[in-house]
């Protein structure tokens, strides 16, 4: 009798262990088709910008009258400083007076400065310069304020154009003439969005004709 009750317990006992084995693998199986049938979310795809501003090259920039630099010479307080490019197109450094500087890169004067100081002053001077402030532009004719401005990297006309209070009512908006600050003359330019200015640039705005 014993025997025959462990016996029913033992066949109940592997129903039970059956039913919710089978029981879990249709619940692994219903996730899994339901995991299936999900759409799989898709990244949006990597977007740029197409409109570029063009900026001051530090290094190729030619420096000139008005623009601000800051010299270090590495160990040498004495000889480091801020200095201005003055009419002339010279700047007044440290121990060997006044240099040109106007027509020159960045790295053009660093060698010259440094080749000066190596010539009886420093065993091996390293130099450091950078541009502290750009030489102003200007904006004149058709504008509201027309007048000299500080330049700041990467400005555009219009910028430029709404530092001077923007366009007055007479204003041909279409075109303006630009003179560059190593020419002579100007030169006739579509008026667009993403036309740069350069640092010493006169902008003429002129009267549109009716």
């Amino acid at each position: 009798m014993q025997a025959y009750v462990k016996k029913i317990f033992f066949v109940l006992a592997t129903i039970l262990m059956v039913s919710v084995g089978a029981g879990g693998v249709a619940f692994a199986q219903s996730q899994i088709q339901t995991s299936a049938s999900e759409p799989v979310p898709q990244m949006a795809p990597a977007t740029t910008s197409s409109t570029a501003v063009a900026s001051v090259d530090a290094y190729k920039y030619k420096m000139g009258a008005d623009d601000k630099i800051r010299v270090i010479v590495f160990g040498e307080p004495d000889l480091s400083g801020e200095f201005v490019v003055n009419g002339q197109g010279t700047v007044a450094l440290p121990l060997i007076g006044e240099v040109k500087a106007m027509g020159l890169s960045i790295r053009e004067l660093q060698e010259q400065y440094a080749a000066v100081l190596r010539e009886g002053y420093l065993k091996d001077p390293r130099v450091s310069i950078e541009v502290l402030t750009f030489r102003p532009f200007y904006v004149l004719g058709e504008v509201s304020r027309p007048g000299e401005y500080p330049y700041v990297n990467g400005m555009t006309v219009m910028n430029a154009v709404a530092r001077a209070q923007g366009f007055t009512y007479r204003a041909n908006k279409k075109k303006v003439y630009i003179k560059s600050a190593d020419s002579i003359e100007e030169r006739a330019v579509d008026l667009t969005q993403t036309l740069t200015v350069q640092p010493g640039d006169t902008i003429r705005v002129t009267e549109r004709y009716f």
